[in-house]
């Protein structure tokens, strides 16, 4: 399994497919938006039917640094809009209470979340001699489910993975697709991943810049749109052109 470092891998614009009418930045990417960094730590062990508790394993976490310096210390505005209230996330409610975010994000397997969090607690506390005398920390952790893909009941995200993550996190052009806590992502029935982008808006309006890294795992293949294009039905069409009817009624083999 290969990840989008791949040369040959092209993105949207690349193969002329373009409808947006604001300009992205440089990189077409979260970090276009000044101190912004993405790191990933990628786990790929094992082949053949699923042994739960072992492998195969197909997971791993990804982490957005709103910037590189001390977050606890350096705390920045942050909010939260919560779309769809399925997800097992931690630490939304002190963003929701106090607008603010001092520990990066970290995006991983459902059943991680749990260890992604003390493993942020434990980088926290290597940076930060006063947590824990007189304050406390919230980590922040975002999550998909890999269950279709990997082998969730060993939960084999560790805080070695986690640290990779952060440590590594870097600007520029960002690793796409399959890595990270994309890893073991499906979408719209296809393999899903880690996707980046972002818009810069005109200086008549403040000439701000604005980036987004999605760690996409929804969707069935009638849902997917391109444009204003129904492309998932059109390739259902092909896979089996004589079961139209059932187009609507798919859902993923879970």
């Amino acid at each position: 399994m290969n990840t989008q470092s791949e040369t040959d891998r092209k993105r949207c614009r690349e193969w002329g497919l373009d409808w947006w009418r604001l300009s992205p930045g440089q990189f077409n990417a979260i970090t276009d938006v000044e101190g912004v960094a993405v790191g990933h730590s990628t786990i790929i062990e094992g082949e053949g039917p699923l042994v739960p508790g072992e492998g195969p394993i197909r997971t791993g976490v990804t982490a957005v640094l709103p910037h590189r310096g001390n977050l606890f210390q350096e705390k920045v505005i942050a909010a939260v809009h919560t779309i769809n209230g399925f997800g097992k996330v931690t630490g939304f409610e002190q963003i929701r209470e106090l607008g603010i975010l001092e520990s990066p994000i970290a995006l991983a397997e459902t059943l991680n979340v749990g260890l992604v969090a003390d493993a942020l607690v434990a980088h926290a506390l290597r940076e930060n001699r006063e947590i824990g005398i007189g304050c406390s920390m919230n980590p922040v952790v975002g999550e998909c489910f890999h269950g279709v893909l990997s082998d969730v009941r060993g939960r084999h995200i560790r805080e070695h993975h986690v640290m990779h993550a952060i440590d590594n996190a870097q600007g520029g052009a960002v690793e796409e697709g399959n890595i990270g806590g994309g890893t073991g992502n499906s979408c719209f029935g296809w393999k899903g991943g880690i996707g980046t982008s972002s818009r810069r808006l005109s200086e008549v309006v403040g000439g701000f810049t604005v980036g987004t890294l999605v760690q996409t795992n929804f969707g069935s293949p009638p849902d997917l749109i391109i444009g204003d294009d129904h492309a998932g039905r059109h390739l259902l069409l092909r896979r089996r052109p004589n079961k139209i009817s059932r187009m609507n009624q798919w859902t993923p083999s879970l």
